[in-house]
């Protein structure tokens, strides 16, 4: 017998080594979603409430503190008189509230006032938001699994892109007023286009979800209505610029019949309220906020609305009422050596990410022209924009559209910018830190001017004496006078009166058992 020897080949060492680090990308991305919006806006948290926010803060969580299911009752109790109104929108109403609950909530429970909880919930809903965009443009590059794998530099640039772009663009703009409802309904916007990109199998109760979810997005408010569409943009755009789909293979893939179902859902509710609304409303007397005009002027003012995200024209809006220089000071310094420091970091692994091709890249910023469009055309049919802003306003001033056009023109800034070569990400990414820090210094002139107004002064001391409720007659003395100021500063609104006076009564009665002002007996 003769012994054969049997050469066995060494295992060969895979070329790229699978390190954790790799994965450990997407903590890299999550981390500067949180903290490059948190550096911008920042000085913003003592810019105090204005509009309704100034009497919501305490009606809903006065009302709802000790009861949070109420806020379902409520809501639909109240839905035949906004359907008259012209302002049906429960879904949005209830989130709203639930913001509010949970300002007012973290301002009893953490002894803080009412302006930073409420700037707080914004700023969390813009880190929601920044999320959102990156799970977006991700969900559309990537081929296989999402988390899983490795984020594409899109994915490390946005969150300094997408941050850069929360600017105080006056009253209006989404980072001063309202905005925890409008981010957070940009990012359910979002998501809801990502969730169809990742669908690759539709199931019986994916299509029950897909008709449920669109018949909800139809009530929810208005913004919220461009989820259906941008849904159907993103499967369509990812599978031919991606997938590289034929139109065949494209129109009959899973997440294209999910959008479809999407619209099956959607469009009956949507007509329907829209038909009883014209109905109540065709004579006029209904809410300004959400009435609808189609016209000429309306294709002129479509693409001034899509460039009024660029971060230049919100830093003028922002700036426009501060008196001498307002780059200058201690903010702009610590803000740049902040968003550096973590820009750093994410250039020494800017290497490991993936690199889209200029097909998918093309892909992305298609979807992102469809973001910018769908964003907005809200602004551009709003009776109430065209009332509010005239001139250079149009161009610069922010709106409930800023929601989806700020993530919307970063993200096609970034794509188009990539297109130009491998070196450009490096450059995009000096740039946005630049870019981040001046924004910071804008929010911080916006907030310095703001308090130099009466009303803003008077209601940050409300919010104070709200937020340290004093049970003494010292403090009643003084809650007693504020609530005088307001009344004399609103004597010939009698409804601003009335909304001062009720919304902290309910506040107090809820924190202390007591009213907010105990008039002495004459």
């Amino acid at each position: 017998m003769t012994a054969q020897t049997v050469m066995i080949p060494a295992a060969r060492l895979p070329e790229e080594p699978e390190t954790p680090e790799r994965t450990g990308l997407w903590g890299h991305v999550a981390r500067r979603c949180v903290l490059v919006p948190l550096v911008v806006l920042t000085p913003l948290l003592a810019v105090a409430p204005s509009r309704d926010h100034r009497f919501n803060v305490y009606w809903h969580g006065g009302m709802f503190r000790d009861d949070p299911g109420a806020i379902v009752s409520h809501t639909i109790a109240s839905g035949d008189a906004y359907l008259r109104l012209g302002n049906f929108r429960p879904l949005g109403r209830m989130l709203e509230k639930s913001l509010d609950l949970l300002a007012f909530t973290g301002m009893q429970q953490l002894g803080l006032s009412a302006t930073v909880m409420l700037r707080a919930v914004s700023i969390l809903a813009a880190i929601a938001l920044t999320f959102a965009v990156v799970v977006l443009a991700e969900s559309v590059l990537h081929r296989g699994r999402l988390l899983g794998g490795t984020p594409s530099v899109v994915g490390l640039l946005l969150p300094y892109a997408v941050g850069a772009g929360f600017v105080a663009a006056g009253q209006d703009s989404t980072t001063v007023l309202f905005g925890g409802l409008y981010y957070g309904t940009a990012t359910l916007v979002l998501l809801v286009a990502a969730a169809a990109c990742r669908l690759d199998r539709l199931r019986w109760w994916n299509g029950v979800l897909a008709v449920t979810a669109g018949a909800a997005l139809a009530i929810f408010n208005e913004p919220a209505c461009f989820a259906v569409p941008l849904a159907t943009a993103a499967v369509l755009i990812r599978g031919r610029f991606v997938l590289g789909h034929g139109p065949r293979r494209l129109l009959t893939s899973p997440g294209l019949r999910f959008a479809g179902l999407l619209w099956a859902g959607f469009l009956p509710v949507f007509a329907t309220v829209r038909w009883i609304i014209r109905g109540f409303c065709a004579d006029g007397g209904c809410y300004q906020g959400s009435d609808l005009v189609v016209d000429a002027r309306s294709i002129l003012l479509l693409p001034v609305r899509m460039t009024a995200w660029l971060p230049p024209l919100q830093w003028r809006a922002a700036t426009d009422a501060t008196a001498g220089p307002w780059l200058r000071g201690l903010i702009p310094v610590v803000a740049f050596l902040l968003i550096g420091a973590l820009a750093l970091r994410t250039a020494k692994v800017l290497p490991k990410a993936t690199r889209p091709d200029r097909t998918a890249l093309l892909g992305l910023a298609a979807l992102a022209v469809a973001v910018l469009a769908c964003g907005a055309l809200l602004a551009t049919l709003s009776v109430a924009v065209r009332a509010a802003m005239s001139g250079h306003q149009l161009w610069e001033q922010g709106w409930r559209d800023s929601a989806l056009t700020i993530p919307g023109g970063m993200l096609l800034t970034v794509a188009l910018l990539l297109l130009l070569g491998r070196r450009a990400a490096a450059g995009l990414l000096a740039a946005l830190v630049l870019c981040g820090a001046v924004s910071a210094t804008a929010n911080r002139a916006y907030a310095d001017t703001t308090a130099t107004l009466r009303a803003a002064q008077l209601d940050n001391r409300i919010a104070a004496a709200m937020g340290s409720f004093e049970r003494s007659r010292a403090g009643n003395a003084r809650r007693c006078a504020l609530l005088d100021e307001a009344l004399q500063t609103n004597q010939h609104k009698p409804f601003l009166q009335r909304r001062y006076d009720d919304s902290l009564d309910v506040a107090a009665r809820t924190i202390a058992g007591v009213p907010f002002c105990v008039r002495a007996p004459r």
